[in-house]
């Protein structure tokens, strides 16, 4: 597979809605992390992040203007003691509490299917990274509808262990602009990742991002050695 540049791919279009970076630094110390949200509506541009704990949820900038929550409100990040889970939906909250059961992150997203927003039915993707004495492995998860058509639900979920050094590995919703949107196709993208730290990282995703869509930004670095991590937070409401 072709190594992609990262803010050449992140810049290829001006909507690819939300997405899942993952990989790790440059140096190999650090499993890196980001997840961002556009919007073209009103009611998707009125969010931020802010920090919940180790994680993090979407909170109405706005109050006054929030005309439904549903689908826009949630906790993108939580953490389950080594493991790390970013999605772009309410199945964090999935992935969590069954994972909590015992079950593996594919097992856990079983009994979820794409989002129910007619016409796009919007993929669900979803993200685990896992540090436990000194190693590092990743797992990417998509659900989406088979071509558009409701009735049938496709799931894929791409598993990375010991990821190569200044890599990432990149899924989003949307192929880009359209009505209805047309859903991600085809496996993680792989990126190039020389950045030296989290504000580089962050930065250039940021910069990347439509400036016109985007909405929020999220960043994590993790040492692979301690646990112990770093985030960042970007929100274009202010």
């Amino acid at each position: 597979m072709k190594t992609l540049s990262l803010s050449e791919e992140l810049s290829s279009t001006s909507y690819p809605g939300r997405g899942i970076i993952l990989g790790k630094s440059v140096c190999g110390k650090f499993a890196i992390a980001a997840y961002f949200i556009m919007g073209r509506s009103e009611n998707s541009r009125n969010r931020v992040f802010v920090q919940d704990g180790d994680g993090i949820r979407t909170q109405a900038f706005d109050p006054s203007k929030m005309s439904d929550p549903s689908l826009i409100i949630y906790a993108p990040v939580r953490v389950l003691k080594e493991v790390t889970i970013v999605t772009n939906g309410d199945q964090t909250d999935t992935v969590y509490d069954e994972m909590s059961k015992g079950k593996t992150f594919e097992e856990s997203l079983r009994g979820r299917e794409f989002e129910p927003d007619a016409p796009n039915f919007t993929p669900r993707i979803s993200g685990a990274m896992q540090i436990k004495e000194g190693a590092y492995n990743f797992a990417l998860s998509i659900l989406k509808s088979d071509n558009g058509n409701p009735q049938s639900c496709n799931r894929f979920t791409y598993k990375y262990s010991n990821p190569q050094n200044g890599k990432a590995r990149f899924i989003h919703t949307y192929m880009g602009d359209g009505n209805p949107l047309p859903s991600f196709e085809g496996e993680p993208a792989l990126l190039d990742a020389p950045f030296k730290d989290i504000d580089q990282w962050t930065d250039g995703i940021w910069a990347a991002l439509n400036k016109d869509n985007k909405v929020s930004l999220w960043t994590r670095w993790i040492e692979i050695s301690s646990g112990k991590f770093e985030s960042r937070i970007v929100n274009k409401n202010k």
